[in-house]
């Protein structure tokens, strides 16, 4: 083969494999950041959980009801 063939092929090996490098590092950074973000989101989600329950139990006392009742008069 032609010395100058070889040289442009090793060349655009290089870049290539550069390229694949440069995209699994920046997969790579971007993980953490979006586990965080899930952690937050996860935490969020058990809040609103634990309010959804105290609202429910609150509505199906008894007591509320009679309120409502009592308000409706």
């Amino acid at each position: 083969m032609n010395s100058s063939l070889i040289f442009v092929l090793v060349l655009v090996s290089i870049v290539m494999l550069a390229n694949v490098v440069k995209a699994w590092l920046m997969q790579r950074k971007s993980e953490p950041e979006e586990s965080i973000e899930l952690e937050e989101t996860l935490a969020k989600v058990k809040v609103l959980e634990e309010r959804i329950k105290v609202l429910e139990r609150i509505i199906t006392e008894n007591s509320f009801d009679l309120k409502r009742e009592i308000d409706s008069l």
